[in-house]
């Protein structure tokens, strides 16, 4: 790691130079105080007002990440930002252009020399850089962060006991701490969108047994990243909790984990959604290290 490596990342993350119109930036779907997500729309926008097919991603512990995407399309960190750098539907360029506008900009020369002792800007230089701020946006001091290192103690409500043994029955066996991920990909039992017709992992792998599967995102500060799965169809994690009760759709490509319906009482709902809570990292959405730069 490099500490002007990470900074030119963080120029370089927040800078809508890497779109082609220069209007987008990562941290437009990306945003700080929302774990870096965005809220305000269910599916990502890009140049030109464009919708995207997606909800963008929380990013946050990513070096623990063995694919990235919803559908797992990328298998390595330094090359995830290649891909919305050139989608058409997100930045709408290409790793030549935006090295290009890098190289006649007199601060980015600047920033590259600090960096690599040289002052070209490449193509590998600024995936690279970008990977050095990404890979430092990690979340683990969170209430629960301090109740597990405490070994249990008295940091946690009775409620918020309850609501952990209850994630622990139900939840944990996708969501697995401390990750809450286990960065498999699963059909989670959601009605095929007909206006996208998005089909998730099997885009990627052509394999019929993927069908209708997605990455199982983390749960770390969850109360700040709606709207929730892949197309953003649930505003609030109530709706999230609805779904696993009473909506989930059966194919022959559901997790096992959900061939019976969530059982739980509306207590036992509230006492879920509390603990859910206590996965909110405040240092880590407010910590002025990784805001905007500029």
């Amino acid at each position: 790691m490099s500490e002007n490596e990470f900074q030119l990342g963080r120029h370089l993350f927040y800078d809508p130079i890497l779109s082609k119109d220069q209007t987008i930036s990562c941290a437009s779907c990306h945003l700080q105080a929302n774990s870096f997500t965005h809220t305000d729309h269910e599916l990502s926008h890009g140049i030109g007002g464009i919708i995207g097919k997606r909800n963008s991603l929380a990013i946050m512990n990513l070096a623990w990440n063995s694919s990235f995407m919803w559908d797992g399309g990328v298998n390595h960190i330094e090359l995830q930002a290649l891909a919305p750098i050139s989608s058409k539907n997100e930045m709408g360029s290409s790793l030549n252009e935006v090295v290009a506008k890098l190289n006649s900009s007199e601060k980015y020369k600047a920033l590259f020399f600090n960096s690599y002792k040289d002052s070209l800007a490449t193509g590998q230089k600024t995936l690279l850089a970008l990977t050095q701020f990404t890979v430092m946006l990690n979340s683990y001091n969170s209430k629960y962060d301090k109740y597990i290192i405490d070994k249990g103690g008295d940091l946690f409500t009775q409620q918020e006991k309850n609501g952990l043994n209850i994630f622990r029955k139900n939840c944990a066996s996708c969501h697995t701490e401390p990750l809450f991920t286990n960065n498999e990909f699963r059909n989670n039992g959601l009605t095929l969108d007909p206006f996208l017709n998005d089909y998730g992992r099997m885009q990627i792998t052509n394999k019929s047994e993927d069908s209708l599967k997605f990455k199982v995102p983390t749960l770390r500060n969850i109360q700040f990243t709606p709207p929730y799965m892949h197309d953003g169809r649930f505003q609030n994690l109530k709706e999230v909790i609805s779904h696993y009760k009473l909506g989930i759709v059966h194919s022959k490509t559901l997790a096992k984990e959900l061939n019976s319906n969530l059982n739980l009482s509306h207590k036992e709902e509230v006492d879920l959604l509390v603990f859910l809570r206590t996965l909110t990292d405040y240092e880590f959405l407010f910590n002025d290290r990784f805001s905007y730069p500029f």
